[in-house]
């Protein structure tokens, strides 16, 4: 299936206005697309950019709020009221897959001229994946490194060149480098009890043998048995246990801690707030050698099964992938696939953090995918809290986990 080049034939009458004040025709094929993208973000522009084709198409949008997302298009899909496209989060796109609410896009996809499974990191391909079949295409795509201060290395006698390399590296390091008198400490980073805590630690337990669903691995425990060393040693803030990534990205930035590990939406913060040297390494890993794993984010567009123009649907979904070169020029937003290559920005130092976290996606896996995503991550919540707190120790914890997990439904 290509992007259609011709207009439709047929009289031509006033339908109605899109958001963007563009005429739709009365022939016109309406598709809805809902994203949280706001005037700046790629979706709206997009959306504008399609409708400008005038190719007997016409896309509205509506731009729709994050706590909202799976609530309201799970109830406007069973009141007969979804939307035809819908950018969701990944590890939220198995929850509608598995209940038949989005569209098998695999065979449109292997007759596409403009999508290619080839073309996309196997992360982000996989949060699109179900039961075997695509129900969805990665919209854009972020992961997780560490970020750290070279002006402290310096200064504490380190390497700025040699950033830590593996998980007792980087305690070591950061017992170096964390200054209690001058109110810093070592590393920064999320342990919240929210998603934002399961997409920082679920990378340890991966490169610690660990799967969602075999969560309390020997490796995985030694994982958050090294969290638990830092925070008991004060190697990192105790609001760690209720700091977003944001706010620990903030501390880093502030010059009170020598490393972080968060995603490249921060580099731009950085460059504007961080008055010191700074470099960005690939995620330490349990030894030399070891399998390398990072988060994953970011959301990914689908098809509502209930569309009544589901080649139409999937032609705007063609143009949207069309232009996935410009994401990062136009948005900052880096695409969801390998065979683009970001362009440079003139900034030596954003171009070298970018290059990172592009290898760093190599490695990056999903969240699941599973349809009860949620619970899952609840009781990986519940194990790093319990831990850090001092309630259980890392083996029980994540035993408790483990347990939790295997009780919960496939569907």
């Amino acid at each position: 299936m290509t992007i259609r080049k011709t207009l439709m034939a047929g009289a031509v009458a006033l339908a109605g206005v899109s958001a963007f004040a563009v005429a739709a025709h009365a022939e016109d094929t309406t598709i809805t697309v809902w994203s949280l993208d706001k005037d700046i973000q790629p979706a709206p522009n997009l959306v504008k950019e399609f409708n400008a084709l005038n190719n007997g198409i016409h896309v509205d949008y509506r731009e729709i709020q994050f706590d909202d997302v799976v609530s309201e298009a799970m109830r406007a899909y069973a009141t007969g009221n979804a939307p035809d496209i819908i950018a969701i989060d990944n590890p939220n796109t198995a929850m509608f897959a598995s209940r038949d609410a989005f569209l098998d896009l695999t065979d449109m996809i292997e007759n596409s001229d403009v999508i290619n499974a080839d073309n996309y990191f196997p992360g982000p391909l996989a949060s699109a994946t179900w039961d075997g079949k695509y129900y969805a295409v990665p919209k854009a795509t972020n992961t997780i490194a560490l970020y750290y201060n070279k002006d402290m290395f310096r200064a504490h006698g380190l390497d700025p060149d040699q950033p830590p390399q593996t998980w007792d590296e980087l305690v070591e390091t950061a017992r170096t480098l964390t200054d209690p008198e001058n109110n810093v400490y070592g590393l920064a980073f999320s342990a919240k009890a929210n998603e934002e805590g399961t997409f920082q630690f679920l990378p340890w337990a991966q490169m610690g043998g660990a799967t969602y669903d075999n969560i309390n691995t020997e490796g995985a425990v030694e994982a958050l048995a090294t969290w638990k060393e830092i925070m008991d040693e004060k190697l990192a803030s105790p609001d760690t246990l209720t700091n977003s990534q944001w706010n620990a990205t903030a501390t880093f930035n502030a010059g009170n801690a020598a490393m972080a590990i968060s995603g490249p939406w921060e580099i731009d913060r950085m460059l504007a707030d961080a008055d010191f040297d700074w470099g960005v390494a690939l995620l330490p890993v349990p030894e030399q050698g070891a399998e390398r794993s990072s988060a994953m984010g970011d959301y990914n567009w689908a098809i509502f099964s209930s569309t009544k123009h589901p080649e139409e649907a999937f032609e705007v979904l063609e143009y949207f992938v069309s232009q996935d070169d410009t994401m990062f020029e136009n948005y900052g937003q880096i695409p969801a696939r390998s065979d683009i290559a970001i362009p440079p920005t003139g900034n030596e130092l954003k171009d070298a953090a970018l290059a990172t976290f592009v290898e760093q996606l190599k490695y990056a896996k999903p969240r699941g995918p599973h349809p009860q995503w949620p619970k899952i991550s609840k009781a990986i919540q519940d194990a790093i809290q319990g831990t850090l707190t001092g309630q259980m120790d890392p083996q029980a914890a994540l035993d408790q986990a483990a347990q939790k997990i295997s009780a919960v439904p496939d569907r």
